[in-house]
């Protein structure tokens, strides 16, 4: 078995390019992913994995042969190499180098049912993390990022996400190109906005839906709320007028579940 110890090595080098630079990941299509539940959860949503790096103190051969196939490509790696790429506090001593997805629109397959989330210029990856966890607590058919502001394989993603990431299907695309495909799969969207809106618990959500949120710092943009087939709000009783973003797609992702019977 391949061993590395130094971490000069010029693998090791590019492993750290890919967990700082977005760039890199999408020049090599890969990425890095960190714990025994995420490279589990990654393996069960059909994630390629090409690498696996560990700790041999930590974890045993026959651990990572449950993990992956035995196709993959096995480093056992020192305590000083490990944290060189690890990103988290937690020494869990194994990560996995993966394969990226395509995050096409077009790649999706959706229920005849759908029930969809639909998020607009996210930025931060806490909030992403947060959204793609609500999302897979209530089984959406699909996350769809309009006009993406940070790349889906940032390591903060990965981590806040607690590998949700690997369990929702997910795609991007700008705004006018996701109100397109919903217009044509003839799926009713619900944007979440101030401006001439109904209150979100008196609108039917049994039927083909999207949800539409966006920042809390700007809201949604124009295109959005012209094309809603409703806008709608959720009644603040409070000083301020918006709260985060995960937040109120929780509410809103969970009354539609509540009104379809969970």
């Amino acid at each position: 078995m391949k061993q590395i110890t130094s971490v000069q090595n010029p693998f090791i080098k590019s492993l750290v390019l890919l967990q700082e630079k977005a760039k890199a990941r999408k020049q090599t299509g890969t990425f890095l992913i960190e714990g025994q539940r995420e490279i589990s959860l990654a393996v069960k949503g059909g994630y390629e994995i090409e690498t696996v790096l560990f700790l041999p103190e930590l974890v045993t051969e026959n651990q990572i042969k449950n993990l992956v196939s035995s196709s993959v490509q096995l480093i056992e790696i020192n305590k000083e190499v490990y944290q060189k790429l690890a990103y988290r506090d937690t020494t869990e001593g194994i990560l996995a180098v993966a394969k990226t997805k395509s995050l096409k629109l077009s790649d999706l397959k959706l229920s005849e049912n759908p029930l969809i989330l639909v998020a607009e210029s996210l930025e931060k990856p806490g909030n992403i993390g947060a959204v793609l966890r609500t999302a897979d607590a209530a089984n959406l058919d699909a996350v769809l990022i309009a006009d993406p502001k940070s790349d889906l394989y940032n390591p903060n993603i990965v981590r806040s996400s607690v590998g949700c990431l690997f369990t929702n299907q997910i795609a991007t695309g700008t705004s006018e190109e996701i109100i397109a495909f919903l217009k044509e799969k003839k799926i009713s969207f619900y944007s979440a906005t101030l401006q001439n809106s109904t209150s979100y618990h008196t609108q039917n959500f049994t039927t083909p839906t999207a949800l539409v949120v966006g920042t809390e710092a700007t809201g949604l943009t124009q295109k959005w709320r012209d094309e809603a087939t409703q806008n709608i709000i959720i009644p603040m009783q409070g000083e301020i007028d918006s709260m985060n973003v995960s937040v109120a797609a929780a509410i809103l992702i969970f009354e539609a579940k509540r009104q379809r019977g969970f």
